[in-house]
């Protein structure tokens, strides 16, 4: 695994932390969360997708709007089929509905660039 982009958004307190990282086979997904939830321990969620050929993966976790299913979106449309995009959380107090959400990750996902 390898990490080729950070990203960051912040919205009403809450803070986003995006990160691409190119993987060499499938199962590395585990590592790349594991490192991540340890870099970002109070992190609420930590939501991701992985694209590695045929095979995809992505979790919510727990989060509303479906952010995941936006990074598999990002991670087609720009041909990255050896890769994972995770996003962590740290919930900032406010409450920010799946519209503002789905907006925060979309931001963070998109400072990728």
């Amino acid at each position: 695994m390898k990490l080729l982009e950070r990203g960051f958004y912040s919205s009403k307190g809450s803070k986003f932390y995006a990160y691409l990282y190119e993987v060499e086979k499938f199962d590395e997904y585990r590592e790349v969360l594991e490192e991540v939830r340890k870099a970002h321990k109070k992190a609420n969620h930590h939501c991701y997708s992985l694209r590695f050929g045929q095979e995809i993966k992505f979790s919510n976790d727990g989060e509303v709007g479906e952010p995941a299913r936006f990074m598999n979106f990002y991670l087609e449309q720009n041909n990255l089929n050896s890769h994972m995009i995770i996003v962590s959380r740290i919930f900032g107090g406010i409450k920010l509905g799946p519209g503002g959400v789905s907006r925060s990750f979309r931001e963070a996902v998109k400072d990728l660039e």
